[in-house]
């Protein structure tokens, strides 16, 4: 194995100056008119099939192992809108991040807001299922115009994209936690706060088991159940989705039931269970562009030319 890439240490480093000419541009971007800034995007995405030629690669491979019964030709045109919505979530998180004279709340449906609080009206922590769309940033925003959360997510390894997105969602997140930080995730559950936790990456075999998404093995966290379960939280999916018109949805699912069940195989299945039926609502809005299937159980990763 090749030694990993040192990380930049300090925001000041010269090695980081064109993150920050980048940086420049996206605030510039941000500016734009809500409706523009997504045609932009779709324009982005449409380039981005032609120049990211491994994202596209790994998006199509996707595509085949999670929907065999799809001709080629129906993957490649899913393929092509999963880049056109990639396109339109970079530009819309520099909105998200940067726009706040935009109400998007009057763009907004929500259902399924009476599980969540319900659950707070009992006094329970909430742990919000959480799901890679590629609209997440977006849909962070939307979600804090109900309540303000925490989330968990892995820290960005360049430190002014991580500050980026810490301080862009800082405005309706109370504590961003390192996916290490179990504990700490543990404690905000058991204060009765809402946390969002997405399982839905793959983050290697340790602490993993193999089950199965869209029929295909997953190397997937079974943290899902621990923290649960230590938080003594109720777990709830929560799904958020770009409509026509550049119009949202949030929707809440009903809450797990017996979950954690003690069996850490079979409740981490059903995770996946639950995340595959709201990406087949939009499953041009997920992160296909992922390898989510790197790891197999035979040792061999789908990805390899």
């Amino acid at each position: 194995m090749g030694k990993r890439r040192q990380r930049p240490a300090h925001p000041a480093d010269p090695r980081l100056w064109p993150t920050r000419l980048g940086l420049a541009l996206f605030w510039l971007i941000g500016q734009l008119p809500w409706d523009l800034l997504l045609a932009a995007g779709r324009g982005l995405g449409r380039l981005a099939w032609y120049l990211a030629r491994d994202r596209r690669r790994v998006t199509l491979v996707n595509l085949k192992l999670c929907f065999p019964e799809l001709s080629e030709a129906e993957r490649e045109r899913l393929a092509r809108q999963v880049m056109i919505s990639t396109g339109e979530a970079i530009l819309e998180m520099a909105g998200s991040f940067h726009n706040q004279r935009i109400d998007l709340g009057k763009r907004l449906t929500v259902t399924g807001l009476e599980h969540l609080e319900a659950a707070r009206a009992e006094g329970h922590g909430v742990l919000l299922l959480g799901m890679h769309f590629n609209s997440i940033d977006v849909g962070s925003r939307l979600l804090g115009k109900f309540f303000r959360f925490s989330v968990v997510y892995r820290p960005n390894d360049n430190p002014l994209l991580d500050k980026l997105i810490t301080e862009g969602r800082g405005a309706w997140v109370n504590h961003s936690v390192d996916r290490g930080d179990l504990r700490q995730t543990v404690r905000l559950l058991r204060r009765g706060e809402v946390v969002w936790y997405a399982p839905d990456q793959d983050y290697g075999t340790q602490h993993a088991v193999f089950v199965p998404f869209f029929g295909m093995p997953a190397a997937t966290i079974t943290a899902t159940s621990r923290i649960a379960k230590m938080g003594k939280a109720v777990v709830i999916p929560c799904a958020h989705y770009r409509l026509p018109g550049g119009r949202y949805e949030i929707e809440f699912g009903a809450p797990l039931q017996d979950f954690p069940s003690g069996d850490d195989e079979a409740d981490t299945a059903r995770i996946n269970r639950t995340i595959e039926h709201y990406v087949r609502k939009h499953p041009e809005q997920y992160l296909w562009v992922h390898k989510r299937f790197k790891h197999q159980p035979d040792g061999r990763s789908p990805y390899r030319a």
